[in-house]
């Protein structure tokens, strides 16, 4: 019973994929544009979108020159959001918006630019050009629709987007100072406080930096140290008026006895 059962469950699957099958066939066969227009619509709101897209696309190519292929310009940029090919979608969305800025959903259009960017921005531990690029669009989506619902989703993006900016450049910089490259870490940590003022991350760079500049200090020729060890005691100034109850603070304190017992000990000033 129970294999006669399934062996008719498989029959009318394969029944109803033949005539699904037959019937797209059908829809790329037929040379009435409403009809492929209204059931490529139909595939785009079943999710069906690998049926829709190349629909569209001859559609796109077949209304050129009519006001009709304005709508099917957008389902087809639609589709291939849908597909996530987000790099592609980006760039149609944005050519959408740009040729046909009174198009009802052309607002929708610049908002779904910029959102394709950020959907594209990779990990924080790989290249962030591409997060860079999303943020810029973002903004530019904010500052030339003032009114826009998208608003809030897309500050919240932007957050998003900048936190994975900060932990890049502070990681960057605490690398360089784990692999004992202090003058570029002294660098790169001040780079992240200045790019970043309020990052999450500001305590352990402000002390990461005065410890950088301690041991570039310490690793300097002669000629050098003085006006290095300033710098570490300025740096551990800083850090400690900034957080005066840091974790780090014992540790700044101890770097700080060493850097005084240096300038003590040269009669520096």
């Amino acid at each position: 019973m129970f294999r006669k059962n399934a062996l008719i469950i498989l029959l009318l699957s394969s029944v109803l994929m033949l005539t699904g099958c037959s019937e797209y066939q059908r829809v790329l066969k037929s040379t009435d544009l409403d009809y492929k227009y209204t059931k490529a619509v139909e595939y785009y709101e079943e999710g069906q979108y690998n049926k829709a897209l190349p629909i569209f696309k001859e559609l796109r190519e077949l209304y050129r020159g009519t006001v009709k292929v304005q709508d099917v310009y957008y389902y087809y940029c639609a589709t291939l959001f849908g597909i996530e090919d987000y790099i592609l979608a980006g760039y149609h969305f944005k050519f959408f918006y740009q040729t046909f800025p009174s198009h009802p959903r052309a607002n929708e259009a610049a908002y779904m630019t910029a959102k394709c960017y950020y959907l594209e921005a990779p990990k924080w531990s790989l290249d962030q050009a591409y997060t860079y690029k999303a943020v810029n669009e973002l903004q530019l989506y904010i500052n030339t629709h003032p009114g826009s619902s998208y608003i809030p989703e897309c500050n919240d993006m932007i957050d998003e987007l900048r936190g994975k900016l900060e932990k890049k450049s502070y990681e960057i910089a605490y690398q360089y100072y784990h692999t004992r490259q202090y003058r570029a870490a002294l660098t790169a940590f001040a780079n992240t406080l200045n790019d970043f003022p309020d990052t999450p991350y500001r305590e352990e760079a402000m002390f990461y930096r005065m410890r950088s500049a301690f041991l570039l200090a310490e690793n300097s020729v002669l000629d050098k140290q003085a006006d290095r060890f300033k710098a570490a005691r300025t740096a551990y100034l800083d850090f400690v008026r900034t957080f005066p109850d840091s974790e780090f603070k014992d540790d700044a304190d101890e770097t700080m006895t060493k850097i005084e017992e240096y300038l003590n000990g040269k009669s520096v000033s």
